[in-house]
């Protein structure tokens, strides 16, 4: 299938419509339990059930729009099904909690590992979109695995100490807002040693 473009509000839709949804159903059903098959449900672990479902499902209407799929979004599906169909099949939320914390630090040892060798994995994914000089590539890398691993540690503090209304409000808002902050805070750098088209 070969690679299309989308529009950048239809890929943010298609990314973050599933978390928005999980946010909305959870705050209707998060009092309320189900009876299915005999066993109750928490109207959480059914949220997350249909999340996981939600995620399979835009993903692959983005793959079929776009003809490909990143790295990043791959890993991030894999771990919501596998740790969502964990928190379902056990009725347990422990694993869908712990899913930002093994995502960011997927993310942060790639990105360490690829330092430890001289190179920005970061630059493989992104290049296209922020071309940057080497320099500009490893000072952003740097910054962003440290991130990644100050992310993971930040949901272990949440999910452990406050309730599942706080935690879901924090991964629904808390970590989006994150992101967009620590790249808004790198303007600098991606001033500095961005890669001007001189055409």
């Amino acid at each position: 299938m070969s690679t299309q473009k989308i529009s950048t509000s239809l890929k943010l839709g298609l990314e973050l419509g599933p978390i928005v949804l999980f946010f909305a159903g959870f705050r209707f059903f998060k009092d309320r339990s189900f009876s299915i098959f005999g066993t109750d449900y928490s109207g959480f672990i059914v949220m997350t059930a249909l999340f996981v479902l939600m995620i399979v499902v835009s993903t692959g209407i983005l793959w079929r729009l776009t003809g490909t799929i990143s790295k990043m979004q791959l890993m991030t599906l894999v771990l919501v099904v596998v740790m969502g169909g964990l928190s379902v099949y056990f009725n347990d939320d422990h694993f869908i909690k712990m899913k930002p914390t093994l995502l960011y630090l997927a993310f942060g040892g790639v990105l360490g590992f690829g330092l430890l060798r001289g190179q920005s994995y970061l630059k493989l994914v992104m290049e296209e979109a922020l071309p940057l000089q080497p320099e500009g590539w490893m000072i952003l890398t740097r910054r962003l695995c440290g991130f990644f691993f100050a992310l993971a540690l930040t949901n272990e503090l949440v999910w452990r100490i406050f309730s599942t209304e706080t935690w879901v409000t924090f991964k629904t808002f808390g970590l989006t807002l994150a992101m967009f902050g620590f790249f808004m805070a790198q303007a600098k750098v991606l001033d500095r040693y961005g890669i001007k088209d001189q055409a």
